[in-house]
């Protein structure tokens, strides 16, 4: 038993190596033994709509406890979190999922509806308990139906144990949390999406920060270059939409964790006159590198590090636009104000300038950027497994869809960890998914068969093996039309071995970094490339592999991961009262 567990390509076997460096001796006690000064963190939510104005304009948001967005969460590294959710929706269930926290021996609370749990019903209330074992920038979300483009969502973040510090210093730091805003309700959404024909649902109307944004004035407007007269904002403050200035002395260092929970778009963040420091990515270290600006896809979280060493007789303003889309949504701005200036004074040149939306060289160059500091896990040398999954946008039954190898996912009416755990096979398709697409194949040419099948097929996996997942990605259903696709794995994080261009062969496997690739949970496949993914299938439960576009992942864009199913013990009774775990339960079998 002890050999298992200690076997290499384990949890454990890669916990023990983190031991080889000194620097982390103290941050893996915490991981080993999290009852040491820990603490269980107790919070009660309701979730509601509610009428607000994200962007200036009235809306029906989903808000958490009368708030938008949701409560922060600030907890510490090897504590419990506690929250007790009560669904006041009228007809609609909801889950909230925990972005980036891995859930090891607690896969019910992973909050993925039809996955790891029933959604909970309206007037019903569902406990999530689950321990936080790693620092990191983290957010929480909707994961049933688009409710998170309904609003509903909040930020995570986990500071290290009392006593320890940061490999990096800071004086303070802000959460930044960033989200696009449609004035079309997310029910509307839905059934556009649904639609034959489609009605694609266009590009959102604001961008969000913080739940803040302008829609009709911008902050900026004097510095417009449209034809479209574009009206100043005029702020007292105390307005739903009013930005939420970042106040700053000179010459501190400030650590600003952003997450970025957009449903369609990608985003580039700047601030005016000042460099970044890139310093963590999806809760982990990464080696640190100077920027002026940050590419930031949907699922993906960083903590860069600014430096206050500019003028403090002048504010600056800090910018977030759009990227891997045509940018028909203005950038979100709001201030960073050096508090020997007023507060209410605009700053004196324009906005950073957003790269153009369709440089993709330089996104990649970007993303390359990106790697593991030194102590961090090395990737196993070998796979035993490796899955390529083509990204394509398909027809089924004239209704447009997004698939993988041909398979567009629907999700069973009994959630995969109950009918797996307990062997209930017609819960859900017992065929095995494809590992890979035909070869012949153009990437390059929308799909000389459009058609595609809908299956709710799982892939399953020997626990404690090495899986590689290459994401190819292809032409769209439009000529010349590939899409960015940014891909998160829930209950993991997995190496990010390598970037290519057109189609993924064996002979590119030769240049995977396998030295100090970053350890991401959330990835970008771009158009017409791929990217390659390794992780460890080293947590007991059935997990959610999907991109984070939320009217993709609606159209079918995802996968099912399973492993050491079997190992997984005490599953609440309350997750799984659906289906035919429900069943199960009635007849007392």
């Amino acid at each position: 038993m002890v050999r298992n567990l200690c076997s290499k390509g384990s949890t454990a076997y890669y916990y023990w190596t983190l031991l080889l460096s000194s620097y982390h001796v103290i941050l893996l006690s915490t991981l080993i033994h999290p009852s040491l000064g820990s603490k269980t963190r107790r919070f009660k939510w309701d979730v509601e709509y509610m009428f607000w104005s994200p962007d200036c304009v009235e809306n029906i948001v989903m808000g958490i406890n009368g708030q938008f967005p949701g409560p922060n969460i600030r907890a510490r590294a090897g504590d419990t979190v506690h929250v007790e959710l009560t669904n006041k929706l009228y007809t609609e269930g909801v889950v909230i999922h925990w972005h980036g926290i891995r859930q090891f021996g607690s896969p019910w609370a992973d909050g993925t509806a039809s996955i790891s749990q029933c959604a909970i019903n309206p007037g019903e209330t569902f406990i999530y308990q689950f321990k936080v074992e790693r620092a990191g920038t983290y957010f929480y979300h909707g994961h049933y139906g688009m409710q998170r483009s309904a609003g509903l969502y909040g930020s995570l973040i986990v500071n290290l144990p009392e006593g320890e510090r940061e490999p990096f210093h800071y004086d303070r730091e802000f959460s930044l949390l960033l989200s696009d805003w449609w004035h079309q309700s997310a029910h509307e959404q839905e059934v556009a999406l649904a639609s034959n024909p489609i009605r694609w649902i266009n590009e959102p109307q604001s961008v969000l920060i913080n739940g803040r944004g302008q829609h009709n004035c911008s902050l900026a407007a004097r510095f417009s270059s449209s034809s479209k007269a574009v009206a100043q904002c005029h702020f007292r403050g105390d307005e739903q939409c009013a930005p939420k200035i970042l106040s700053v002395l000179p010459n501190k260092t400030y650590r600003i964790r952003l997450a970025c929970t957009t449903a369609l778009s990608s985003l580039n963040f700047a601030i005016g006159g000042h460099k970044m420091v890139v310093v963590e990515a999806d809760g982990n270290y990464v080696q640190p590198f100077a920027t002026d600006d940050l590419d930031i896809y949907s699922g993906e979280t960083y903590s860069v590090l600014v430096t206050t060493d500019q003028d403090p007789t002048l504010n600056y303003w800090v910018s977030v636009g759009v990227r891997g889309r045509r940018p028909n949504t203005p950038p979100a701005l709001t201030i960073l104000n050096y508090r020997t200036t007023a507060a209410i004074e605009l700053p004196k040149s324009p906005p950073p300038v957003t790269p153009q939306w369709n440089d993709y060289a330089r996104s990649v160059a970007l993303s390359k950027k990106v790697l593991s500091r030194m102590g961090t896990p090395k990737p196993p040398a070998k796979y035993d497994r490796r899955i390529i999954l083509l990204n394509s946008q398909n027809k089924v039954d004239g209704f447009t869809k997004w698939a993988v190898n041909n398979v567009s996912l629907t999700l069973p009416s009994t959630p995969y960890l109950g009918s797996i755990r307990y062997g209930l096979m017609k819960a859900f398709d017992q065929r095995s998914p494809p590992d890979d697409y035909p070869a012949d194949y153009n990437i390059n040419e929308p799909p000389s068969n459009p058609n595609a099948t809908i299956r709710n097929t799982v892939y399953r996996f020997d626990f404690n093996t090495t899986i590689d997942v290459i994401l190819q990605n292809a032409n769209a259903l439009s000529v010349n039309l590939s899409e960015i696709h940014p891909w998160h794995l829930h209950g993991h994080d997995f190496w990010v071995l390598g970037y290519g261009e057109g189609k993924f062969t064996d002979k590119d496997a030769k240049g995977f970094n396998l030295k100090n690739p970053p350890l991401r949970n959330t990835a970008v496949v771009f158009p017409y490339g791929w990217t390659a993914l390794r992780f460890v299938a080293d947590n007991p439960g059935v997990w959610s592999f999907h991109c984070h576009i939320e009217p993709h992942i609606h159209m079918g864009m995802a996968v099912v991961f399973a492993e050491g199913v079997e190992l997984v013990r005490n599953v609440p009774a309350e997750a799984l009262t659906c289906g035919l775990t429900a069943k199960m339960f009635l007849n007392g079998t």
